[in-house]
């Protein structure tokens, strides 16, 4: 079980990492999970090369943020901190190292 002081750290912590991953995704010009570019830009060749940088970037973006919504999702359903592996507790020290961990690190190794 997940201390009280730990969970609220990590609840801040995540909704900080949010916010953050929200900021970059609006920065890449991210509009309804399509990138928006000029599609009269001169430089078709370097536009397509930026385009495909910025989608790949968009998709881990994306995936870190569905993994801090999921840890947000757990620690208001009480489920934060157990393992989806083993359902055993995942140590302190690896929810604080990965807010996000999945796994404890048994189950990981």
């Amino acid at each position: 079980m997940v201390s009280e002081g730990t969970l609220s750290n990590v609840r801040a912590q995540l909704q900080d990492e949010r916010a953050h991953l929200q900021e970059q995704l609006q920065e890449l010009g991210i509009n309804d999970e399509a990138l928006d570019y000029d599609d009269n830009f001169a430089d078709s060749a370097q536009v397509a090369a930026e385009q495909g940088e910025a989608r790949a970037h968009a998709a881990s973006l994306r995936d870190q943020l569905k993994d801090v919504e999921a840890a947000l999702a757990k620690i208001e359903d009480g489920t934060y901190g157990t393992c989806e592996s083993c359902q055993g507790p995942i140590g302190e020290a690896r929810l604080a190292a990965i807010p996000t961990a999945r796994v404890c690190i048994q189950c990981a190794s």
